[in-house]
């Protein structure tokens, strides 16, 4: 199914139905469905045309949705940017896609401006919300074009979105996804639009990451409407949800998170939410324990995928988040809270050795996959392609293993496991034991080389304020809920953990600002050695003086 289909069907369904609210602005689909017409029509005198990349360097804005539906009438490539990038990664990506047009927001212009001369392959740079000199103005082009339909011609197959990975190792490749990597999913999934059903979606996942564009896609098709917040703040947040009566809500587990521990969420009425779905990040048990305490009447999902599956693949559903029944009943569910639980129906998963082989229960290996909606590739990136799609398997680099009920259970990336003595440790498993300890906030888990282990285990620990804990303590908890080989023998206390935007730990920053060797004095059992961190206050970590000293005192004694 060609994705233009999504919203011309909704829009003759519903076309007086709200589509989108932002701010104070309401347009109608069959407002979206004139202006994407309007839109294409300029682009495509701009020279746009099949296969051509249109990029948008703007925050969560209805001209986004526009911008994609007339893209994708014209069969060509829409590229979300990711805002927060530098200078240098957004001229790699403008390089890398070549588009012929930029739109771009009212506050991007400086770092559009910083590119400009070196992105020689864009045509024209265009302005969303207000004028900017004598660039285009994306209002303009819209008003100045007829809104008569484009039919386009490509195939299902053909890509229809390049969206960039986060480049977290390395720069950042971009994800050929087709028409087909999102109408699959949403032909599996969504109930069309229907007249006699209303509901809304608040709308926060940034638009260049896949969660929040398959979002989008799903509630066009969906006939829902959205409620569009710029950018995730927690207080604007509740406010939208209780004035506009948002039912259906996508979150990673940091905004989850700042909601339930900010001081007003119990002033705002949330009782008009009915789903939150979950995912692009680890969810803490704790977290997710507590969401589930204070919103009774939400159903959560957590849902599992990747940029290079176009979203979805497994699915923790609603039933196994209600913490009722027999204590054997409850005690099953807590566990399977950790989990990302099971395939969905139209995908196929497996669980794969080094060889590819498919490992036994319980036994830890890549996740991979198989079905309808995984990327076509990685653009200009034959080889890298060829080693991530694998005679029709994509290999995710997820590490995973499955229970005897069929659950997944995440034990990190492939290249953060950590190889102690030859026993592989999840650096999830030594996660979730950490932060199941009262006084821990948040906690990050590391390998760091060792001469006699190869590598052995450090965790990196945010305290809750209020609370004091020490290292060996910490450790001593550890030991009595894990494997000896697994618990940490090192603990740096610090203010936060490093994340990206959407709530992934950054591995790479902790190992190159905390991947010293452990000293060979720390002991195995207690963890009381000469590189044990003071007691520190709640909430405050290290200082970062404290820090320095402890980071000069390692590189001291690995020098001799």
């Amino acid at each position: 199914m060609h994705t233009s289909e999504l919203l011309s069907l909704t829009a003759a369904i519903v076309p007086d139905r709200t589509a989108t609210i932002f701010e104070a602005q309401k347009r109608t689909y069959a407002q979206v469905q004139g202006r994407a017409n309007r839109l294409a029509n300029a682009l495509a005198h701009l020279g746009i045309g099949r296969g051509d990349r249109v990029a948008a360097l703007h925050v969560n804005c209805p001209e986004h949705i526009e911008l994609y539906f007339a893209t994708a009438r014209l069969d060509a490539v829409y590229v979300p940017l990711n805002f927060r990038v530098k200078s240098d990664e957004l001229l790699y990506m403008l390089n890398d896609a070549g588009p012929k047009v930029v739109f771009v927001g009212p506050r991007y212009w400086e770092l559009a401006e910083s590119v400009r001369p070196r992105a020689t392959g864009v045509r024209h740079w265009v302005a969303l919300e207000q004028l900017h000199g004598s660039s285009p103005f994306y209002e303009a082009l819209v008003a100045g074009s007829p809104d008569t339909e484009r039919v386009p011609e490509a195939g299902d197959d053909d890509t229809t979105v390049l969206m960039y990975t986060a480049g977290t190792t390395g720069a950042p490749k971009g994800v050929m996804l087709t028409h087909n990597s999102f109408a699959s999913y949403i032909l599996a999934n969504v109930t069309p639009a229907d007249p006699e059903t209303e509901e809304r979606n608040i709308l926060t996942v940034p638009l260049y990451h896949i969660a929040g564009l398959q979002a989008v896609m799903a509630a066009v098709y969906g006939g829902r409407t959205l409620v569009i917040q710029r950018q995730f703040e927690p207080v604007e947040w509740m406010k939208l949800v209780e004035t506009e009566r948002a039912h259906r809500a996508m979150m990673v587990p940091t905004m989850l998170k700042q909601l339930l521990d900010h001081p007003e969420f119990a002033r705002h009425d949330l009782s008009s939410l009915r789903v939150i779905t979950y995912g692009a990040a680890p969810m803490p048990v704790e977290v997710i324990k507590e969401a589930i305490r204070r919103l009774p009447h939400v159903q959560f999902i957590n849902a599992f995928g990747q940029t290079e599956t176009a979203s979805t693949i497994t699915m923790l559903p609603p039933e196994d988040h209600r913490l009722t029944g027999s204590p054997e009943e409850i005690a099953r569910k807590l566990k399977r809270l950790s989990s990302i639980g099971k395939p969905l129906a139209d995908v196929e998963v497996r669980i794969v050795d080094e060889e590819g082989r498919d490992v036994s229960l319980g036994q830890v290996g890549e996740i991979v996959a198989r079905g309808p909606r995984l990327m076509k590739g990685y653009w200009g990136k034959e080889q890298a392609t060829q080693e991530t799609i694998r005679g029709g398997w994509l290999y995710t680099g997820d590490l995973g293993y499955f229970d005897e009920d069929g659950y997944i259970y995440l034990a990190g990336r492939a290249k953060d496991v950590i190889k102690r003595g030859g026993e592989m440790v999840s650096p999830e498993e030594v996660e979730q034991a950490l932060q199941s300890h009262p006084a821990v906030e948040e906690a990050a888990v590391i390998g760091v080389p060792d001469a006699q282990w190869g590598e052995r285990v450090r965790a990196i620990v945010v305290v809750k304020r209020g609370q004091r804990l020490k290292e060996e303590e910490l450790i001593e908890y550890c030991r009595q809920r894990l494997a000896s080989y697994k618990k940490p023998e090192s603990v740096v206390f610090v203010k936060e953990v490093p994340r990206n935007p959407l709530g992934k730990v950054l591995k790479r920053v902790l190992r190159e600002e905390y991947g010293q060797p452990i000293p060979s004095e720390a002991t195995s059992g207690a963890g009381a050695g000469r590189d044990a961190p003071a007691q520190f206050p709640a909430g405050a970590g290290a200082t970062d003086a404290t820090r320095s000293r402890s980071r000069a005192s390692m590189r001291s004694k690995k020098r001799k």
